[in-house]
């Protein structure tokens, strides 16, 4: 039994509009635009635009329902499928997808993608290329055989999850048989990336708590070569936030891909 005081974000779920507010909005008090918005935008645009990930499928299983990652994906997949563990997160998602009433506001993140190109004309109508990508948004269940079962989703040639195996994994088994359980979704060659953040206990959302696994960079590393990927890419950047939602201590980019 996990004796953590802490809820389970895959069992007790959250305010997902109110988890946006907190560590992704453009608020002047929002602590954590270099953890949650730059970071993540550079780091995904280096790996995409260099490392050239440049095929087919993208299967996207992340925290809650940010889409600011996928800016520069959009650009290089022509079918993002996006899988979520609770409703409350594909209602919000949906949401900004279909352009409704009330949708979160991403603007000042698709300006960040724009300041880091040479061309800026090109990412000006970034949101709108990521809406028509996003090809399906799909309810998974962490513990069945097939994901999403009854549906049977194509080999994809590139898996992101982004924060996610954090929350979900109470220790380090749990850690690698989610990641074995998400690289199944991978075709022979296909590309894993991974987004986290280190040493961290907790994240809070209002007035819950979340559990959070603990782990390093070595700790990551180590699994994904146990699991027979191998390592293109890895920055880790220390916290600059000033917050007490969140208590990593920096924040982890990796990514690799699944040998033959």
């Amino acid at each position: 039994m996990d004796s953590s005081p802490h809820k389970l974000y895959h069992v007790h779920g959250f305010d997902s509009r109110l988890f946006l507010e907190h560590y992704f909005s453009d608020k002047p008090d929002m602590a954590f635009g270099d953890d949650s918005l730059k970071f993540v935008i550079e780091n995904f645009r280096h790996v995409f635009s260099v490392i050239l990930i440049k095929v087919d499928i993208l299967i996207d299983l992340s925290l809650g329902s940010f889409v600011h990652h996928l800016y520069s994906a959009c650009e290089f997949f022509k079918n993002i499928i996006v899988l979520k563990v609770n409703n409350r997160c594909i209602m919000e998602l949906k949401r900004w997808v279909d352009e409704r009433t009330g949708a979160f506001y991403w603007g000042h993140t698709s300006t960040l993608l724009q300041e880091k190109e040479e061309n800026s004309d090109q990412f000006q109508d970034q949101e709108a290329k990521l809406r028509s990508a996003i090809q399906h948004i799909v309810k998974y269940d962490l513990e069945k055989e097939n994901m999403t079962e009854p549906l049977v989703l194509p080999p994809a040639d590139c898996v992101i999850s982004a924060g996610l195996l954090d929350v979900i994994s109470k220790d380090q088994d749990d850690y690698i048989r989610y990641l074995r359980k998400f690289s199944r979704l991978l075709k022979s060659g296909g590309h894993l990336i991974i987004m986290g953040g280190l040493n961290t206990t907790y994240f809070q959302v209002g007035k819950d708590k979340f559990h959070v696994f603990t782990y390093d960079e070595d700790f990551v590393r180590k699994v994904l070569v146990g699991e027979g990927f191998i390592i293109d890419y890895c920055n880790v950047e220390e916290r600059t936030a000033v917050s007490d939602l969140i208590d990593h201590k920096s924040i982890i980019f990796i990514a690799a891909h699944k040998g033959n």
